[in-house]
């Protein structure tokens, strides 16, 4: 996606889909259930967690996750 074609969120259009940290958004859930999606450090699997679960991966019992990278433009102002 080009600069030109980004546009920015309105305030009066935007969804909330949890009491996330950001402001009531929780950008990286689904809109049904409050899943969000992390990836194993050990065997590279995509794992779901909802809130309050206890992180570890469901296939090699790991407890390293990492977050996935949003999918949304990210641009920051430099000086």
């Amino acid at each position: 996606m080009s600069r030109e074609q980004y546009q920015a969120p309105n305030v009066g259009s935007q969804q909330t889909f949890g009491a996330g940290g950001a402001g009531g958004r929780d950008f990286g859930a689904e809109i049904g259930g409050g899943i969000m999606y992390y990836t194993c450090g050990d065997c590279a699997v995509r794992v779901p967690l909802e809130k309050g679960a206890p992180i570890r991966c469901q296939k090699c019992g790991a407890r390293v996750l990492y977050k996935e990278r949003t999918k949304r433009m990210v641009q920051f102002e430099a000086r």
